[in-house]
Formats: C-alpha cells, sequence, structure tokens
C-alpha cells in the first residue's frame, strides 16, 4: 500500500515538472556538447555527462513547476490545463509545489557552477527568465511573452557548449542555442491559435489570442521561414583553420525538414484549421530534434 502511494506521488511531482518540454531541451544540451566535441576533438568525462543532464533536467523542470505554480490561478480556468496536478489538487497546498520547485532550481544551480562558472551563468539566466521574465512579468501583459521568454529556451544549449570548451561560443554555441530561440515562438503559436478561447477567458494576451486569424497565421508562416533560412545558417559557418564546421549531412537535412516545416505552415496559411496547427505543432518538436541529430552526425563525420 505504502508503496502505490509513494510512486503515486512520485508519478505526480513527475508530472509538474512537463516532461515532455525538458526531455526536448536536455537533448539540445547532448546535441551541443556532442557536437561541440566531435568539432574540436574535446573528450567528454563521464563526470561531466552527469552534470550537464543532470543540471539540465533539474533546471527545466524547475522552471516548469514554477511556471504552474505561478499560473495555478488561470490553470484552474483553462480547459487545456484544469486537469494539471496544482489546480486539480493532485498537489495540495500548492506551496509543496513551489518548495518542491524551488529545490529542483538550487541542484541546477549547484550542477551547473560544478561544470564551470559559464555554465553556472546560462542556468541562472534561463531560470530567471522564463520564472521571471515570461511567467512573472510578460505572460499576462503583452503579446511579446513567448519571444522574450524564448531566451530561456537555448540556455540548456549553452550549457551544454560550455562544458566542452568556449571556443566559438558567441557564433557556433549562439548559433546552436539560436536554432531553439527561433522556433520556440512557431512551437508555441501553432498551438495556441485552436485554443485561442481559454486564453481569452483567462486574459492572457498570447499574440494568437489578441490577434485575428488571418493576422495570426501569417505570424506563424513568416516565423517558420525565418526559422527555416536560420537553420541552414551552421553549413556557411567557418572554424579557425578556415574549413566549414558542416557539410552536406546537415545542409540536406535542415533543406529538407525545412521545406515539411515551412509547407505545412502554408497549409496553414491557406486553410486555418484546427487539424492544420496542431500538425504543425506535432511536427516542430521532431523537426528540432532532427536539426541536433544532423548536427552531430555531421560533425563526427
Amino acid at each position: 500500500m505504502l508503496t502505490t502511494k509513494a510512486s503515486s506521488r512520485i508519478k505526480v511531482y513527475y508530472e509538474v515538472t512537463k516532461p515532455k518540454i525538458w526531455y526536448l531541451l536536455v537533448f539540445t544540451a547532448i546535441g551541443a556538447a556532442l557536437t561541440a566535441s566531435n568539432l574540436y576533438h574535446i573528450p567528454i568525462s563521464p563526470l561531466t555527462w552527469i552534470l550537464v543532464t543532470g543540471g539540465v533536467i533539474a533546471g527545466s523542470a524547475a522552471a516548469n513547476t514554477l511556471t504552474n505554480y505561478n499560473d495555478r490561478d488561470i490553470d484552474a480556468i483553462m480547459e487545456r490545463t484544469k486537469e494539471r496536478p496544482i489546480p486539480s489538487r493532485r498537489i495540495y497546498p500548492a506551496k509543496k509545489a513551489l518548495y518542491f520547485g524551488l529545490i529542483l532550481a538550487a541542484i541546477s544551480l549547484v550542477c551547473a557552477f560544478a561544470i564551470n562558472t559559464w555554465a553556472g551563468i546560462f542556468m541562472a539566466f534561463g531560470l530567471a527568465d522564463n520564472i521571471l521574465v515570461y511567467s512573472k512579468l510578460l505572460k499576462r501583459r503583452s503579446r511579446t511573452n513567448i519571444v522574450l521568454g524564448g531566451f530561456s529556451g537555448g540556455a540548456p544549449a549553452m550549457i551544454g557548449y560550455v562544458a566542452v570548451t568556449t571556443t566559438g561560443l558567441w557564433d557556433l554555441g549562439l548559433v546552436m542555442a539560436g536554432l531553439v530561440f527561433v522556433w520556440i515562438p512557431m512551437h508555441i503559436w501553432s498551438l495556441t491559435l485552436h485554443v485561442k478561447e481559454d486564453y481569452n477567458k483567462v486574459n492572457v494576451p498570447m499574440l494568437t489570442a489578441v490577434e485575428s486569424e488571418k493576422t495570426s497565421v501569417r505570424v506563424i508562416a513568416g516565423t517558420t521561414l525565418m526559422m527555416v533560412l536560420f537553420s541552414i545558417l551552421p553549413f556557411f559557418m567557418v572554424g579557425t583553420s578556415g574549413k566549414h564546421l558542416f557539410h552536406e549531412v546537415y545542409l540536406y537535412t535542415a533543406i529538407v525538414s525545412g521545406a515539411i516545416m515551412f509547407a505545412l505552415s502554408v497549409w496553414l496559411l491557406v486553410k486555418p484549421s484546427e487539424k492544420a496547427s496542431w500538425t504543425l505543432f506535432k511536427f516542430s518538436s521532431p523537426y528540432l530534434a532532427i536539426l541536433f541529430i544532423a548536427l552531430m552526425i555531421d560533425s563526427a563525420l
């Protein structure tokens, strides 16, 4: 009986961290670390791997838990979110989630600073941007919420990169983090487009809720095109030796997967529907993962 009850509680606290979100963020950290390791021929120690993966898991889970705590009032009203652990009172009182999130944040910072100072700085920045800038300051006030709050999405890639080296940090490292940053608005807006009434109910000015459907799908198509064009940028990057860092494997992968993403956004633009926006949203996560897989493979070759 006790074992079953403990297992159930663990599942609830696991759920409040939004694992589907941090799975992908952890993958970008791993992808950035492996890419840097392959390009600069720097081996990654087992301890570094533990600190990177454990730190990014804890940091992403902390950010999601604390934003869930901040949003507990509106989550209880919105149809899409009312069954989350806090509004459904599977975690009660809500401050239990607050303490859990703060503990995770502390663990993430300890892991990151144990890697090096740069990793600690990027971890602190990611937590602050997601929890304070996005959730506390912007989400309920500005339609730019997900754009300015999206900087935190690139933090895991930066942490993975600096765990290996700071060589090329402000070009290659920033570009890999940028892939996540330019991906976030399209990913979120394609999801929120068909649940805009939920956001209007709680007065959250998500762009797709406050703008017309016509304007929203144009913005989504435009940001998708910008993302696809940006994704090709690594192919043109040159290392200190004067040689290209990436070659055909990454280029063709970015072109083909980007063409699919753009085609889906055009479908949504031409024929706006819940099916079209949901399809674009569902394909967007594998798309980002595919780009990082291509970076890892190309750099290894």
